[in-house]
């Protein structure tokens, strides 16, 4: 594999945080400085400032409910991150995509490189679920606009949404991931979302997990 992809699953790091190491010239491969680029075995002995840099015996993906009031990140500035809930073992898996801090429910991690490119990549069109409320009940003219297509500065944003048994509960489904993209095509037309749940990604569903726990898939 790529010099940067085995960086990158025994670490942790991006791959291109994982180019930069690789460009400050503190990264060994057998007995030579590494070079962007280069291909790595299981032969191979891959140091990082003299320490041997080892692969996970298997390739992990888990299911974690966020909840409400962590961010996803490793770095939280002062705030709380998923990692400071999530346990030790765990910590080294990669979030494949996100959910801002004020929301909550299913979040995928994993260190397979491959798998989160193959759900994030917009070709492959995931499908995710989420149960919002609001702030007062969309009108049915408003409904149909989202179902349509809202216009945001990054492109149109579709939303497929029905009511749920509350006036104020919607279901929504969407194939994108951009950044905070529900809370911005409501706000377009001046609802403010009070809650967000994430209930599935793809095949995965959130079943009965609760606010913090985990499932570990085998695959």
């Amino acid at each position: 594999m790529r010099i940067n992809r085995f960086i990158s699953i025994a670490t942790g790091l991006s791959r291109r945080a994982a180019d930069k190491l690789i460009s400050s010239g503190n990264v060994l491969l057998n007995d030579h400085v590494a070079t962007i680029g280069e291909d790595v075995s299981d032969k191979d002995q891959l140091k990082i400032n003299d320490q041997l840099l080892k692969l996970p015996d298997k390739y992990k993906l888990i299911l974690f409910n966020k909840p409400s009031g962590y961010i996803v990140s490793r770095k939280g500035q002062g705030q709380k991150t998923i990692y400071d809930i999530l346990d030790n073992k765990y910590f080294k898996l990669k979030p494949i995509g996100r959910l801002d801090k004020d929301s909550s429910g299913l979040l995928l991690l994993t260190n397979d490189g491959i798998l989160a490119n193959k759900l994030t990549h917009p070709k492959n069109m995931k499908q995710k679920t989420y149960i919002i409320s609001t702030d007062k009940l969309i009108t049915p003219e408003d409904l149909k606009l989202l179902n349509k297509g809202i216009l945001l500065d990054d492109g149109v944003s579709k939303l497929k949404i029905n009511y749920l048994n509350s006036e104020f509960n919607y279901k929504i489904v969407i194939h994108e991931g951009r950044n905070r993209q529900i809370r911005r095509t409501l706000s377009k037309l001046g609802y403010n979302i009070t809650t967000l749940h994430r209930i599935s990604f793809g095949k995965y569903l959130i079943g009965n997990l609760k606010p913090g726990e985990v499932k570990e898939i085998n695959e």
